[in-house]
């Protein structure tokens, strides 16, 4: 499938922002990433497409071996700055530097709509395991809490992103039952799951947080800096974030499906 040269703006946006990224991106719901694993979840565990480790270190704190792949090079660079014990491989979703069958769930966070699914779907069915788990997540924020709305009418989708399930959840769904030439769908139906989640933040954190959204890297700059300074106006007058520290809410949304056992 040909890739927009829009889509692939943003998908590489993302490198020069890194150390912004790691700094202020939000980690995932507990909850969610135990989900996300299965209800028997095994220990060998990739996060695929890992930027900066964000995902990485809620699975190492729930318990499992991670081994972490990333196209990007600076991200990567990051990963193995915070968790230098982690094994951190260059590569993609379409090209997993992984043998067959090596690990027991792929996980993918805030990443799995910027694959091409055509090529990784194949691709991660081949190392994971009969009866492994596929699972991406997705730090959405909770725009049914009134100011939080607001932050989309200050400084636009860009910056927020939409509440609702994204497109790229449904093109991920599709992709997971497009059987390979000659061959059965290589993944079962999808489930899927939110759970509530939160980031303490300050009002100058969060605009930070926000600067780090493909759609507001890949903007001339005169125009991002305005975005940013609407957000950071509307902040002010808030109540609940005008001052300190405050919880932004969000909601961890995960979608998971199983690999099908080869006969």
């Amino acid at each position: 499938m040909a890739e927009s040269e829009q889509h692939l703006r943003h998908r590489q946006s993302f490198g020069a922002a890194a150390g912004a990224y790691a700094a202020h991106r939000p980690d995932y719901a507990p909850a969610a990433v135990r989900w996300a694993l299965g209800p028997a979840p095994g220990r060998r565990v990739l996060d695929l497409g890992a930027g900066t480790g964000k995902l990485t270190g809620c699975l190492l704190a729930a318990g499992v071996e991670v081994v972490a792949v990333e196209p990007d090079r600076a991200m990567l660079a990051e990963l193995r700055r915070e968790l230098p014990e982690v094994r951190a491989l260059t590569g993609s979703a379409e090209s997993i530097p992984l043998p067959d069958g090596s690990v027991d769930a792929v996980v993918s966070g805030n990443a799995m709509h910027w694959f091409d699914m055509d090529a990784a779907a194949p691709e991660i069915a081949r190392v994971l395991a009969p009866a492994g788990v596929l699972a991406g997540l997705w730090n959405l924020f909770d725009d049914g809490v009134p100011w939080v709305a607001g932050l989309a009418a200050a400084g636009g989708s860009e910056a927020v992103g939409p509440r609702d399930v994204p497109a790229g959840w449904r093109a991920v769904t599709a992709a997971l039952h497009l059987p390979p030439s000659g061959g059965p769908a290589p993944f079962g139906a999808a489930e899927q799951a939110e759970f509530p989640h939160g980031q303490r933040r300050t009002a100058e954190s969060l605009v930070a947080t926000l600067g780090t959204k493909a759609g507001m890297l890949v903007m001339p700059e005169p125009e991002r800096q305005a975005r940013l300074a609407a957000v950071r106006a509307f902040l002010a007058g808030r109540s609940e974030t005008a001052e300190g520290e405050f919880v932004l809410p969000m909601r961890t949304g995960v979608l998971r499906a199983l690999r099908r056992s080869v006969r």
